[in-house]
């Protein structure tokens, strides 16, 4: 069962010049930076694509789009970035992070640029303010960094009788590790419940900390926001289930994969509006002058198959909320 939602859009388009480039080429092309990797994202590319479609654009008929992949590891990002801006795009679009947009700025000031951000795009020094972002970029908010202590509010209520849970983190997640890190401290607090923290930044400490976790008895984890988390998202649901450890994840992606729990926004929906921005842009609108967009609506989803398995019950409350049950 499954509620739909819109995602807020305001403002005006304002003509924004390409300096010439529209009368030496007939294709614009679109330089996609992202933080993870492409079969993570094919949904989500599914999804932009018919963004840019509503707009006009069909990739390979009416526009080009030159991808680059981290594939999680940051420090990529820069140089892909500059690669992209050597390659003369007519627009870049970033996604799989903050870390990408960031990567974009640092290379370009004159791009257009459309980007998705998980953290606050004002705080993160992305856009002067979300109603008028100024300069060359403008994009849309997951917001998912803030919805943590929520996750960890919704996975506590989920295994009431837990003592003690375990929060898994990137520390290469630069500006917002530590934020999330002091979120999740706080909401323990609250629920007075013991907080285990581990951090891993590849595949062998994802694995690592999953051995750590069930060492120590923590009766579920929460995982942190990041890209190449969301890149390592089946070896995460297979490790949680090996150790029979409940676990919430940001995506609802996650869940219909096996995963037991998620709350956040539908990354469909923002991704479809990525496509439709970029289109939007494409046509002359001004980054400047279209406002940051962020999710009105945040969507709960659960996987009873998963939680028999874990021998859970759900809550009747937690059912009643769920925009979205797996069965």
């Amino acid at each position: 069962m499954r509620r739909r939602h819109l995602i807020a859009v305001g403002g005006a388009a304002i003509l924004w010049p390409f300096a010439g480039r529209a009368q030496q080429k007939t294709i614009p092309i679109i330089g996609f930076l992202s933080g993870t990797a492409p079969v993570t994202y094919a949904p989500f590319l599914a999804a932009f694509r018919e963004g840019l479609k509503d707009q006009g654009y069909v990739e390979g008929q009416s526009v080009t789009v030159e991808y680059r992949w981290a594939e999680g590891v940051f420090d990529r990002l820069p140089a892909l970035a500059d690669d992209l801006v050597r390659r003369r795009v007519d627009l870049l679009v970033t996604s799989g992070s903050t870390l990408s947009a960031l990567a974009a700025k640092k290379a370009t000031d004159t791009i257009p640029t459309v980007f998705t951000a998980g953290d606050d795009p004002v705080a993160t020094g992305l856009v002067a303010s979300l109603a008028r972002p100024g300069g060359n970029r403008t994009g849309i908010s997951f917001l998912v960094v803030d919805l943590n202590a929520k996750r960890f509010e919704l996975l506590s209520d989920l295994v009431p009788q837990a003592k003690t849970l375990a929060l898994l983190v990137n520390p290469n997640y630069v500006g917002a590790a530590d934020r999330i890190v002091a979120q999740i401290r706080e909401a323990a607090q609250r629920k007075r419940v013991d907080l285990i923290v581990l951090n891993a930044t590849g595949a062998a400490e994802i694995d690592a900390a999953f051995a750590t976790l069930a060492e120590r008895h923590a009766q579920a984890v929460l995982i942190g926001n990041d890209a190449f988390f969301n890149s390592e998202r089946q070896r995460m649901i297979a490790l949680a289930e090996r150790y029979a450890v409940p676990a919430s994840y940001e995506s609802h992606e996650a869940v219909r994969a096996g995963g037991l729990i998620s709350y956040g926004p539908s990354f469909m929906a923002i991704y479809r509006e990525l496509g439709v921005y970029a289109g939007k842009v494409l046509k002359g609108a001004k980054p400047a002058d279209l406002p940051v967009q962020q999710p009105t609506k945040f969507e709960l989803a659960i996987n009873l198959k998963t939680a028999n398995a874990l021998g859970l019950t759900v809550p009747p409350i937690l059912l009643s909320q769920a925009d979205e049950v797996i069965e």
